[in-house]
């Protein structure tokens, strides 16, 4: 059963910013789904986090990509339910994701410049996140 986006906790709003940037291009690609169950499984801000609550919040994802002004949803909830202090981290986490197929697609990209506006990030820190994601996912 999907959650109304405004019972996110943090962390619940981190995974659904990671699924929201995977499936902004109307294919969730299995690499990008890896990237999102390694990240959760291994990074310290999820250390007591629920991953069976992953189902739910993608759930509500979705449904929010099928409203109208469901993205604005999400970046409400974004701003209501995560520390300021972890908007980097969200944009980071979003980068591994785009980056994880080895291609960063034209959805994938202006939601990503969405996010930067929404939540006021600094160009350059920006900037440097999205170098380092690249730098993480490139092959030999």
């Amino acid at each position: 059963m999907p959650l109304a986006p405004t019972d996110f906790t943090p962390q619940d709003t981190l995974v659904a910013i990671m699924v929201a940037v995977s499936a902004s291009d109307e294919a969730i690609r299995t690499s990008e789904l890896l990237t999102i169950e390694r990240i959760v499984n291994h990074l310290p801000v999820f250390s007591d986090y629920d991953p069976d609550r992953m189902k739910d919040v993608s759930n509500t994802v979705f449904d929010l990509f099928a409203e109208e002004d469901g993205l604005d949803q999400l970046w409400e909830a974004t701003r209501q339910t995560l520390p300021e202090r972890l908007y980097e981290t969200a944009y980071a986490m979003a980068c591994d994701v785009v980056a994880a197929d080895g291609t960063a697609r034209e959805n994938e990209l202006r939601l990503l410049e969405e996010m930067r506006y929404e939540l006021d990030l600094d160009r350059l820190a920006a900037a440097a996140i999205e170098r380092a994601a690249n730098a993480r996912h490139r092959v030999i």
